[in-house]
């Protein structure tokens, strides 16, 4: 099985080294950064725990932050179920909100929960229903950096929102001296890379630099971003690429991207005992202290960006399956509830360690089961 698994990495970083290069100097459209894979076995195993229910072709896009866990779902879920096509289009969180409220797709991916006015825009496409958010896949945003010589880079919020706001500008800077006093840090220019396109990712990690640096982060979370400065690129995939073929870049991304162009991450000083690695482990110490903010069936989650507990990976997301709880489409209802049952369902979820990912909690996935099993 570690044969294996160092087998399926290699491969996975070779094929999104590829894509890296012909996005380098590019912005455009989506995330071709390949995902995980899974073996025969597993796969098989998988198919077999799969409700095949409903025909026909599901569109749906959004996020690419959960796209390598979307490659791997759809893969196994088409394998089982033969009259069932998927077509999932990494377009961006806010793309794929606005491809749902306009009626053209069955389900979109967000890296965010709906706004309000976003709600209200839906009632006009499902109607007597609205649009509702189920939490699917949680995981760290790391920081990626590329700093010659340098390794297990320590940050706190306070610096990263000064790097991203272009108020330290070289990376022998005494804030990041002070952080990292055995390190050589080079006389080197920061290079920061935020996304050029709207994004939950985005959303999420200017969520975490107000909440957790408040006085050094003036601008106001959203999915487009707002300081000034920097340099931008298209999706995880875009800003990805850029950090790994650019001295002295850092860049914000879902972690899988950073595992599979090998880029090293920032560990962060939370104010805990030791400063904390992104993985998968340590965000689902932070996404445990998650708290449903939404009403009804709608189960969007309130993290808590500043928490302090050991071992808590702060910067995370949860990003959602956005759908309508009740006027959907009659003709694909049946093939999105039986999609949506299995990557919510254990073996769906089961998954999503091995390609970075933090597997919901137990008592928010069994939340979002009985939340599709009535969905109309």
């Amino acid at each position: 099985m570690k044969l294996q698994r160092k087998n399926r990495l290699r491969t996975v970083a070779l094929g999104a080294l590829a894509v890296s290069s012909a996005l380098a100097l590019t912005a455009c459209g989506s995330d071709n950064n390949g995902g995980g894979g899974q073996s025969g076995g597993d796969a098989t195993k998988a198919a077999g725990s799969i409700k095949c229910e409903g025909k026909g072709q599901l569109l749906a896009s959004g996020s690419t932050a959960q796209k390598n866990a979307m490659d791997l779902w759809v893969k196994n879920f088409m394998a089982a179920c033969k009259d069932i096509q998927i077509n999932y289009k990494p377009t961006g969180s806010g793309a794929g909100i606005q491809e749902f409220l306009q009626g053209k797709t069955a389900f979109a991916g967000s890296d965010s929960p709906l706004k309000p006015e976003e709600v209200t825009k839906s009632k006009d496409v499902l109607k007597g229903g609205q649009g509702i958010n189920l939490p699917m896949v949680g995981g760290p945003i790391a920081v990626g950096y590329n700093v010659p010589g340098v390794k297990n880079l320590v940050l706190d919020a306070d610096t990263l929102a000064k790097i991203f706001d272009s108020k330290i500008e070289k990376w022998n800077d005494d804030a990041i001296k002070k952080l990292n006093p055995d390190a050589k840090l080079p006389d080197l220019k920061v290079q920061p890379f935020h996304r050029s396109d709207e994004s939950g990712t985005t959303d999420n990690f200017t969520k975490y630099l107000k909440a957790a640096a408040d006085k050094s982060w003036p601008y106001e979370p959203a999915k487009a971003w707002k300081a000034k400065g920097g340099q931008s690129a298209d999706g995880s995939a875009g800003v990805s690429s850029q950090v790994h073929q650019t001295e002295g870049a850092i860049s914000y991304f879902e972690l899988s991207y950073a595992k599979a162009n090998s880029i090293d991450t920032v560990r962060l000083n939370t104010g805990a005992s030791a400063p904390v690695e992104a993985t998968s482990e340590n965000a689902s110490k932070a996404i445990a202290e998650a708290k449903v903010a939404g009403t009804g069936s709608d189960l969007a989650l309130k993290l808590n960006y500043t928490t302090k507990a050991e071992g808590a990976y702060p910067i995370t997301l949860v990003t959602y399956e956005i759908v309508g709880d009740k006027g959907n489409k009659a003709e694909t209802l049946p093939a999105v509830k039986s999609f949506l049952t299995y990557i919510a369902g254990q073996d769906g979820q089961a998954v999503l360690k091995d390609l970075g990912y933090a597997p919901l909690p137990n008592e928010i996935a069994t939340k979002v089961r009985e939340t599709i099993s009535s969905l109309s």
